[in-house]
């Protein structure tokens, strides 16, 4: 380890690693958050095994950012359909009094706000591993396997990686990031050894990681492509059908091996902390973008009732089905994003090379030696009053010349989004938005009215106009 890197390293460490007053503060949250558990699951007449799991109960986390997970192992007499309403009425109970959401993982769980603290009331059934009923049923023997294998200067090694991809943008399994878990980072350490090893592994990354730490496939790993798909696979020790990494997007993935990359060469603080973005001033946003050449569109809607990670699922499911229908239309993608406040704000953000297209486009048709395809191909275009020249032969294939249907691309949008947008792929409950309480198409300096009354949409639009990495911005080129 150089000794650039080892001193942020150590710095990093001071400001992550929780102090002997805060780990008695959490560490008391925590022990009353369980006993209100029980109490309420008591009252309920259910039989529950609370107990604290997570990055408290293993000792990974964060001074800056504490967060307590504590489980409900429930009888296997409940039906899988009860389980989150049973759940979420002992968690309401036992967390009266502070500011409460529902969250959605495989199935709804309650999180809650304790000051400064985030906690979460998930439950799981009591089952032997390899029984499991649902994906939270394995989360007590994580823990258990965690605690075993990691000594306490691995811990802080955990949170260095956890603090280094919160830094990048990498952290977190939910659908809104699509990125390492807390248990992905553990299991890396165990693996690895520490935190700058597995920089090096990730910066050295070509085509796969497969990590297998208890030799699941021992002999069999010709196995192991078969089974998972992903680019990153790391093969859970508790559960051999399982890889820890399915959630990471190959984005997030490869955002995380350039960055390790460029800390191993060049280490830095910004990489763990970042500087705060400072918005654009309206005056700035409408020069950038009106001087940028492209065409920035956006699609803006209110309120979707759903759970938040059920709203992220549909806002990338349908910002997918309006790319592809731009694309479709031959209009030039050059990003799009997704954006939410998850209360009364919500974006689609394309931007395209151009708004608008020529109305007339030149079309292949087969090549000479194909007879029943050129037959077809004469049958449709001779006639059609939508060919604006031929058909007529080019380097030994038929071709035409055709009008468009589609020439603005945010009249396309308009078009296939005012009575909901269901055939086009949106999602069923932001269809339901889009029907019942209308949306705006905005291009470019359009949106200036909404950047100014909403500083995290203006923070969210300034990077994404940037387009480069915090961590990227005063690298020499």
């Amino acid at each position: 380890m150089s000794a650039e890197l080892e001193k942020v390293c150590k710095a990093v460490l001071e400001r992550v690693t929780p102090t002997n007053e805060k780990r008695k503060k959490i560490e008391a949250l925590a022990k009353e958050l369980e006993a209100k558990v029980a109490s309420a699951a008591a009252d309920f007449g259910v039989k529950a095994t609370v107990r604290l799991e997570g990055s408290i109960a293993k000792d990974t986390w964060l001074s800056e950012e504490p967060e307590i997970d504590v489980f409900m192992r429930l009888p296997t007499s409940i039906a899988r359909t009860s389980l989150s309403d049973v759940a979420l009425k002992i968690a309401r109970k036992a967390t009266e009094g502070m500011r409460q959401v529902e969250r959605f993982a495989e199935h709804p769980y309650l999180e809650a706000f304790f000051d400064d603290v985030r906690v979460n009331i998930v439950p799981c059934y009591d089952v032997k591993p390899g029984e499991w009923l649902s994906a939270t049923d394995r989360t007590p023997y994580h823990t258990d396997y965690v605690k075993k294998r990691l000594t306490s200067q691995m811990r802080g090694e955990v949170r260095l990686l956890k603090r280094f991809m919160k830094g990048v943008g990498v952290y977190g399994a939910e659908i809104k990031v699509g990125g390492f878990s807390g248990y992905l980072c553990e299991l890396l350490i165990i693996y690895y050894g520490n935190f700058a090893n597995t920089l090096k592994a990730f910066a050295q990354h070509k085509r796969r990681i497969i990590v297998d730490i208890e030799n699941h496939y021992r002999g069999r790993e010709d196995e192991l492509p078969l089974l998972f798909g992903e680019p990153l696979v790391i093969v859970d020790p508790v559960d051999k059908g399982r890889n820890v990494a399915s959630a990471v997007q190959p984005q997030r993935l490869y955002n995380f091996v350039a960055a390790a990359r460029a800390f191993l060469e060049k280490p830095s603080l910004k990489f763990f902390y970042p500087p705060e973005t400072k918005p654009l001033t309206t005056k700035e946003l409408k020069a950038k973008i009106s001087t940028r050449g492209s065409a920035t569109i956006f699609v803006v809607f209110g309120e979707v009732k759903a759970v938040p990670d059920v709203l992220w699922g549909q806002l990338y499911k349908s910002q997918r089905s309006l790319a592809k229908l731009l694309l479709l239309n031959d209009f030039g993608l050059l990003r799009c994003t997704a954006w939410s406040n998850e209360k009364d704000l919500n974006a689609f953000i394309f931007e395209l090379e151009s708004r608008y297209l020529p109305p007339v486009k030149r079309h292949l048709g087969p090549p000479m030696e194909k007879e029943h395809e050129c037959k077809n191909f004469l049958a449709k275009y001779a006639g059609n009053a939508g060919t604006v020249a031929g058909p007529y032969i080019e380097d030994g294939r038929w071709v035409v010349q055709i009008r468009r249907k589609h020439t603005d691309a945010a009249a396309l949008l308009y078009e296939r989004l005012k009575d909901g947008g269901r055939k086009a792929g949106i999602a069923k409950e932001i269809a339901q938005v889009l029907q019942q309480n209308g949306f705006k198409i905005l291009v470019n300096e359009e949106i200036a009215e909404i950047y100014k009354k909403d500083s995290e949409f203006a923070k969210f639009l300034t990077k994404f106009l940037s387009g480069k990495p915090k961590w990227l911005e005063d690298m020499q080129t």
